[in-house]
């Protein structure tokens, strides 16, 4: 298993995941992944309450993207080529 960048150990640590040696990158996408849907659903729901309104909706979905720019990059390339 090839060893992570620092930059996505960053990001991973950013998010409270600190993997060990033998995690796969497939199984900490899985969980950033997870984390993701858990506040894009929770976005959701304030928008519901009334805490903001659907037009401000998909700018809030954007900056939650940025915060999650793990999940856009393929596993293979989290690896460092040393």
């Amino acid at each position: 298993m090839p060893k992570l960048k620092p930059e996505v150990l960053d990001e991973l640590a950013r998010h409270g995941l600190a993997p060990k040696p033998g995690t796969s990158p497939a199984r900490l996408r899985e969980q950033i992944n997870d984390l993701y849907r858990f506040e894009i659903r929770r976005l959701r729901d304030r928008c519901r309450a009334g805490e903001f309104t659907t037009r401000e909706l998909p700018a809030r979905v954007v900056e939650l993207r940025k915060r999650y720019l793990l999940l856009s990059i393929p596993t293979d390339r989290w690896g460092s080529e040393k």
